[in-house]
């Protein structure tokens, strides 16, 4: 296996209301739901920088494509993270997420490893970690 991903999909409850927080909230872009005319196949797309993409899907679907039964979600399972610039962007990013709904689990603040950062939980509890890392800035 090469060392890549492509493609991240987050399971949600209510892919409505889940693309309303991605696209209107944080302002990521897609073309919306597609695959409506499909059985369990409704899903949203996002375009992420340097060419992987965000999907969103219902958990029950998600777990049927699988071929395993829907579990509980669990918050502490992983967290998707992304690296911005400056301490002023992870407090803008923040501020967004919060704007659109978020829950601001963790306020920024100064990190062990001498960066910035806070996490947020969207809708259906997924982490996001927004970080200012001078070791680890985007390019």
């Amino acid at each position: 296996m090469k060392p890549r991903i492509t493609l991240i999909t987050l399971g949600v409850d209510d892919l409505e209301r889940s693309l309303r927080f991605y696209r209107d909230g944080l302002g990521l872009p897609t073309e919306g739901i597609i695959g409506q005319e499909f059985a369990h196949g409704q899903v949203v797309f996002f375009e992420l920088e340097g060419g992987t993409k965000l999907a969103l899907w219902a958990r029950k679907d998600l777990a049927h494509d699988a071929g395993i039964a829907q579990q509980p979600p669990s918050a502490s399972e992983f967290a998707l993270a992304s690296n911005v610039v400056s301490q002023a962007e992870v407090d803008a990013v923040m501020a967004q997420a919060s704007a659109a709904g978020a829950v601001v689990v963790k306020p920024a603040g100064k990190t062990f490893y001498g960066g910035y950062a806070g996490y947020f939980q969207d809708p259906d509890g997924h982490i996001w970690e927004i970080a200012y890392n001078p070791q680890m800035l985007p390019s």
